[in-house]
């Protein structure tokens, strides 16, 4: 029997995602399938405080193992920014249309567009807690492009290539992305302790 565990998140494209990289290993459930209506406050001052602050919540609250995580995306031109603030750049939490044009007003005119996503996976596990982390580097560019993924995606392209992750499929992207590196940490985890 599969064990059940839960994605402390309620954003479609991220649980998607995460049932994607996990495959067969667990059960996934959702928040609201577990019955969690609440929002989460993300109140720390770091992704890894982030995500460990939602598993921590689910653990705590329904006594289920969980597993959370916290993204954000880092350029360097701006001091990290929009960083741990990432999903409420322009206010607004998850609007990602006016954070994508707040990030490319604040680059503007700037030469470095040094940027890398960093993804803090928590899994709490019968009480043990344990993270991962992942991280691409790339370079934001000037304009949108591509109509997949969500977030900062359609205006990072990845060291590499030539793409933005909006214009990637999910298999192209899950190999090389920030969450599918900490996924695939996490998975090599769970692995080995079975």
């Amino acid at each position: 029997m599969k064990k059940k565990i839960c994605l402390a998140s309620n954003n479609a494209h991220k649980i998607k995602e995460l049932k994607e990289l996990l495959g067969d290993s667990f059960e996934i459930t959702s928040l609201a399938e577990i019955g969690c209506t609440e929002d989460i406050a993300e109140t720390a001052d770091s992704m890894a405080g982030n995500s460990l602050l939602k598993a921590q919540y689910v653990y705590n609250n329904y006594g289920i193992d969980c597993i959370a995580d916290d993204s954000g995306l880092e350029v360097d031109a701006l001091n990290g920014e929009p960083g741990v603030y990432s999903a409420r750049y322009a206010g607004e939490h998850g609007n990602h249309q006016k954070n994508i044009q707040k990030l490319l007003k604040n680059l503007d005119g700037k030469a470095n567009r040094d940027a890398r996503f960093r993804t803090v996976v928590t899994l709490i596990q019968n009480g043990a807690v344990d993270l991962f982390e992942g991280t691409v580097e790339g370079k934001i560019i000037e304009s949108q492009v591509g109509d997949n993924g969500f977030g900062y995606d359609p205006v990072f392209v990845p060291n590499g290539f030539d793409k933005t992750f909006a214009e990637m499929t999910m298999e192209q992207k899950i190999p090389i992305s920030h969450r599918g590196r900490a996924v695939e940490k996490l998975i090599e985890f769970l692995k080995a302790k079975k």
